[in-house]
């Protein structure tokens, strides 16, 4: 049985000794509770048994938990740049032993594991069943949704700024990350070399979205815009032209 209030209890004790004063792991426990409710939302538009509502809601709940550790080490968000923040998330939960902090039942365990290691990867690793499959979907959507938000709300604050949007405006974006938007897809990480190019990177999330929920969320909130718009100077407009160009054709294209 999936008890998500005691859940969430569990989840505050463990992130208290990360410091709610540290801007960035105030940014990630917000975030992983907004993403409950994107996966709520995406699991009742899919007309979902309650048992799986529940299941998504977890998942979305401890999808980033790899995110703590990664600041304490590294100080960063750069997988990159670091360490696998999901991978290091399924190592705490399932080899460190701390999913049974948050649920007693084992028989989620391997659809938990399945969601949470694949939710921050390219593609989703090809073996998952039906159910595994389902959920790893879920949280990739409930997650690139709210990854918007949060750059929104970066944008709002000008407050320990996650970008540079300067040295965004001023940068040229490489070639492969913007031939992967001309075909609307997911832009591989590792073909970043510049904040421009991590920034376009972001905006192209919307071309690995796998149902309309995420995306129509997305377009009602005007995210896409705004980030584009931020960023938006003389010296990148062909570029920004394009790549608003192709999203919105990507939102025709899946009736949105």
């Amino acid at each position: 049985m999936i008890n998500l209030s005691q859940a969430k209890e569990e989840f505050e004790k463990y992130v208290k000794p990360y410091g709610r004063d540290n801007v960035k792991i105030c940014r990630k426990i917000e975030h992983s509770y907004r993403v409950i409710e994107v996966a709520k939302q995406i699991a009742k538009t899919l007309k979902l048994e309650e048992e799986d509502l529940e299941l998504a809601k977890l998942i979305g709940l401890l999808h980033d938990i790899g995110r703590f550790e990664q600041i304490r080490i590294y100080d960063t968000f750069s997988d990159k740049d670091s360490i696998d923040h999901a991978d290091l998330g399924v190592k705490i939960l399932f080899e460190d032993g701390l999913i049974r902090k948050f649920i007693e039942d084992d028989k989620y365990d391997n659809i938990i594991y399945k969601a949470i290691k694949n939710h921050n990867k390219y593609a989703i690793e090809d073996g998952l069943d039906e159910k595994e499959l389902l959920h790893a979907k879920i949280i990739r959507d409930a997650d690139k949704t709210d990854i918007y938000e949060v750059y929104i709300r970066d944008i709002e604050s000008n407050e320990n700024a996650i970008f540079n949007y300067d040295n965004i405006s001023k940068e040229k974006i490489s070639d492969k990350v913007l031939e992967a938007v001309k075909e609307h897809k997911l832009v591989d990480r590792y073909y970043t070399v510049n904040e421009a190019d991590r920034y376009v990177a972001a905006l192209a999330f919307i071309f690995d979205f796998n149902f309309k929920k995420g995306l129509e969320l997305v377009k009602e909130r005007k995210y896409i815009t705004k980030l584009i718009n931020r960023v938006r100077t003389e010296n990148n407009e062909e570029e920004m032209e394009v790549i608003e160009r192709n999203i919105l054709e990507y939102f025709k294209e899946k009736n949105i």
